[in-house]
């Protein structure tokens, strides 16, 4: 890992974290871009992102953390929340996630959580692969439903 850097996200990173967003989470890129401005223009307490940068200055992933009060499979509260966590594919199988999750775990050490949670869409394997690997074990699993009123 020694040629990434791991930071805190900076309001010069709204660009390159909206682009790794909208690379996660596709189905609502409209989201992102609010969601980011307000993230800095009031920095939320209970939410931080970390980002992670090549020695060229490059922003290629991202680990959103959170607490919430309550996780699946949780004995305590408030627990540290993984909230999203995302990497270019270049950039992958080399320790970088692992950095991400680090940096979010030790944030949410600092703000008295003694427990940190995840999850991740059951058809992702390989998000399930890095949380198995990053010391998880899975807790639970649903099915969400919706229907039209």
């Amino acid at each position: 890992m020694s040629d990434l850097r791991i930071r805190p996200a900076a309001p010069a990173d709204a660009d390159a974290w909206i682009r790794l967003r909208t690379a996660l989470w596709p189905e609502s890129p409209e989201d992102h871009p609010p969601e980011v401005a307000s993230f800095f223009a009031e920095p939320p307490g209970d939410a931080t992102c970390y980002i992670a940068e090549v020695a060229n200055g490059r922003v290629v992933g991202f680990a959103e953390v959170g607490m919430r009060r309550y996780a699946e499979g949780c004995r305590s509260s408030p627990v540290g929340y993984l909230e999203g966590i995302y990497l270019e594919d270049a950039h992958r199988r080399q320790g970088h996630a692992k950095g991400l999750l680090l940096a979010g775990e030790a944030w949410a050490r600092s703000r008295g959580c003694t427990e940190f949670a995840s999850d991740r869409d059951v058809d992702n394997e390989e998000s399930g692969a890095f949380h198995l690997a990053s010391g998880f074990s899975e807790v639970q699993r649903i099915v969400c439903y919706r229907k039209d009123l």
